[in-house]
């Protein structure tokens, strides 16, 4: 990128912080404590009930207008919670307002306490809040890219407009190395299968929030990256030695604590070589032993989501409530109804009132929470502006450098006989065929290419024969074809069936790997190959910049991305062709 691009930039994400924030906090300094601010002298005034709700973070809902509900009050003043995970705001305007008003339910309880608003922004806040922000690529895409410069821009315009819809805390970045291919739950949501640039880019993107005024929380802690089953569903165990955690998967998490992280986020996961019993979330061994003995860090360490099937199924929230706690954790994130949070206050008020938890370990935790309010100044910028936030997200600057991440990240992995680029000038009619998303792809390469462009899904993610078939004949009235596939682990069947069978037509075929990069071992034949890691594995969000940006790759714009990921017996770790 030449160096106008990033005066650009530069300015233009300044000037969006800067309108993101009241007061503003220079985007090129860390957060200072806030003036009067005295996280001491608010604990001793503090009563256990108050102390034990600043321990809980709260998934608060909303109604049909996105405003809070009875039940998102009553977690604030009456279980007394300290922090809050958004539920997902249709837009900027209506984030800020929901969190407006959560705050002024704060500032009326007895202390007045402000909120800690936290949300999941790993590929920007488009990741909660759909409309009217800016998409920005995956980990893996950023990883592809292979620009620390980038890492740290996705960072800073994620958190202007985080900052300006109210929220200060965000669950990113992803510091797991994907090392395992069948990852279910990972996957692009990793920089990549390599140590150090994993590293590399965690650590950009921490300073880069810091900077920006947004808590960022390295996770999942010890490592998440190696695991075979998904944490939502199952508890998975990783069996690798000492030797391979602390020389491949410690690193990104020890860079993330050297650059000032702030908070870091627990894994549900057995790391055998630490814990062979307990996941590092309730093990005293992970949280304690390893993360604030041997690796320093005195930051606030917050659970993964305790309703996920790994702790709920095998501890149950509650009792895992307070083992978390007794083994290290400050906040437990408690997601689900208002019953699940009540079970998790009154969870930690019994254990302290018989004496099961003890208030050292209640007030230190309580203290990194004030503490965190504190110095990201949380009180003084309590309330933001609807109008603002929309004015600051998606606008143009922020979507116009997205779309460079996009393209700078899309990566061309074949391309045999020069099927890529299309002509946009040719008028040729282009099919645009897969088992996920196609509509939305087929859109954007109708955006750009002069000829028609017809679309075709499947109605599952795995084809049928029939359905395959049926797209066939489609096929026979196209000149190109491009296939989208989508996996989350291994490919379904049926999609390199139909990358195969249009293939046998005898038309141009290119395929998009819009999830996972490893889709090409299932179809190794095809001619042309893209891989965008644009699609998360569990929940299938869209992101459309990356769309957007393979639209552009496939008629000429040149591919700037490098695998960051092994593509067994097929293509090595950092490959990539140009144009």
């Amino acid at each position: 990128m030449n160096h106008s691009g990033r005066a650009l930039l530069s300015v233009a994400v300044i000037t969006a912080v800067g309108l993101a924030l009241t007061p503003p906090v220079q985007a090129q300094q860390p957060p200072g404590r806030g003036g009067g601010c005295d996280p001491d002298a608010q604990l001793a005034r503090m009563t256990d009930a108050e102390k034990v709700g600043q321990m809980v973070m709260a998934s608060t809902g909303a109604d049909a207008d996105d405003l809070p509900t009875e039940n998102a009050r009553r977690a604030v003043q009456e279980l007394k919670i300290g922090s809050i995970l958004t539920h997902e705001p249709a837009t900027p305007d209506r984030a800020a307002r929901y969190a407006n008003q959560m705050q002024r339910w704060a500032r009326d309880t007895r202390l007045g306490l402000p909120l800690l608003i936290s949300g999941d922004f790993e590929f920007g806040t488009t990741h909660n809040v759909r409309l009217g922000t800016t998409p920005l690529p995956n980990a893996m895409g950023l990883g592809a890219a292979r620009d620390r410069d980038l890492a740290r821009e996705a960072a800073v315009i994620t958190a202007a407009e985080a900052r300006a819809m109210g929220f200060h805390w965000n669950y990113a970045p992803v510091a797991d190395v994907n090392t395992n291919p069948a990852n279910p739950i990972i996957g692009v949501r990793s920089f990549g299968e390599r140590t150090a640039l994993v590293a590399d880019l965690v650590e950009a993107q921490v300073r880069a929030y810091r900077r920006a005024g947004t808590i960022a929380t390295p996770k999942h802690f010890p490592g998440h990256g190696d695991t075979e089953f998904d944490s939502h569903l199952q508890l998975p165990t990783v069996t690798y030695d000492r030797a391979t955690l602390n020389a491949v998967h410690l690193p990104p998490f020890r860079r993330a604590v050297e650059a000032g992280a702030d908070s870091i986020m627990t894994a549900h996961v057995v790391v055998q070589a630490v814990d062979p019993e307990l996941p590092a979330t309730l093990s005293p061994k992970v949280l304690t032993g390893l993360l604030r003995q041997e690796m320093g860090f005195d930051g606030l360490i917050v659970t993964d989501a305790m309703d996920m099937d790994a702790i709920a199924k095998n501890w149950g929230t509650r009792e895992a409530t307070v083992m978390a706690i007794n083994a290290g954790a400050d906040v437990v994130m408690a997601t689900g109804d208002y019953a699940t949070h009540a079970e998790a206050v009154d969870a930690l008020a019994d254990a302290l009132r018989d004496g099961s938890l003890s208030e050292e370990r209640v007030d230190a935790s309580v203290r990194r929470v004030l503490a965190l309010k504190c110095k990201y100044r949380v009180a003084d910028q309590r309330y933001v502006d609807p109008k603002t936030a929309e004015k600051v997200s998606g606008n143009r600057h922020f979507q116009r450098r997205a779309l460079d991440m996009g393209v700078a990240a899309t990566t061309l992995v074949r391309n045999n006989g020069e099927i890529l680029p299309y002509d946009p000038d040719s008028g040729d009619r282009t099919l645009v065929a897969g088992a996920v998303q196609t509509q939305v792809l087929a859109d954007e390469i109708a955006a750009v290419a002069d000829g028609p462009v017809d679309a075709w899904q499947s109605a599952t993610t795995d084809p049928t024969d029939a359905e395959i078939a049926a797209a066939v004949r489609r096929a026979a009235s196209a000149d190109r074809i491009l296939v989208a596939t989508f996996s989350s682990g291994k490919l379904p069947p049926g999609q390199a069936k139909l990358v195969d069978a249009l293939r046998a037509t005898g038309k141009p075929v290119a395929a998009i790997a819009i999830g996972l990069p490893y889709d090409l071992t299932s179809y190794p034949d095809v001619q042309a190959y893209i891989a965008t890691y644009g699609t998360t594995a569990r929940t299938q969000r869209i992101d459309l910049t990356m769309h957007k940006a393979a639209a552009r790759v496939v008629f000429g714009e040149q591919p700037g991305g490098r695998l960051p990921v092994t593509i067994k017996g097929l293509y090595p770790y950092g490959h990539g062709l140009r144009y």
